[in-house]
């Protein structure tokens, strides 16, 4: 499991201060960015394999607000022949120092060759790859 966080920013939130629903993507984006940076890979890399999303949800269970520190649990759900789904989970720790759930995410993203002009084909997972996600695998 990859561990990161994220405090809860003011452009991140609604007129009530809350955490706008939409913000938890860019989140849940950002952490996978860096758990692919933490395998020494690139969301773009070198030989133009790259990782298009074609599946996002959240589930909220709580609210969070202006200055939260949302800690963030990044998982490997599934890894399919080209496709990964990722698993977000978002809790934050109260006053009392007890941990609470915040939501519940998830991204699907295939791999696919990029090809000039912006073409992209579905591809196979590399070996290389596959074996340096498969330790998040739960």
């Amino acid at each position: 499991m990859f561990r990161t966080q994220r405090r809860v920013e003011f452009r991140d939130t609604d007129a009530a201060g809350i955490a706008h629903f939409s913000v938890f993507f860019t989140m849940m984006e950002s952490a996978e960015h860096e758990l692919i940076r933490s395998l020494g890979l690139s969301v773009l890399g070198d030989s133009a394999v790259t990782w298009p999303r074609v599946a996002a949800s959240c589930d909220y269970q709580s609210v969070a607000r202006f200055e939260d520190v949302l800690d963030l649990q990044v998982s490997i759900k599934k890894l399919g022949n080209s496709s990964v789904q990722y698993l977000f989970r978002f809790s934050k720790t109260d006053a009392a120092s007890q941990p609470t759930q915040v939501a519940l995410g998830t991204l699907t993203a295939v791999c696919c060759q990029l090809y000039p002009g912006g073409v992209l084909k579905k591809v196979p997972i590399p070996d290389s790859i596959r074996q340096k996600m498969q330790p998040f695998l739960v």
